[in-house]
């Protein structure tokens, strides 16, 4: 679901993943048709890190 967002408004995926600023940041550059397609590469850069975050954290927790 959070991929849909990320290639529809990608702006949104930064809210989802605890990232704000980045949001407000992604917002600015989208609202110009020539940032969109940087903005939607960003977001699922974005969300792909921000998976792989939680992948580490689970695997430390299951460790300790």
């Amino acid at each position: 679901m959070r991929l849909i967002i990320a290639l529809v408004l990608p702006w949104l995926t930064f809210f989802t993943v605890g990232r704000p600023i980045a949001g407000i940041i992604c917002l600015i550059l989208q609202i110009t048709l020539i940032g969109w397609l940087p903005a939607t590469i960003w977001a699922v850069y974005a969300l792909s890190q921000f998976k792989t975050d939680q992948k580490i954290e689970r695997a430390l927790r299951q460790r300790a």
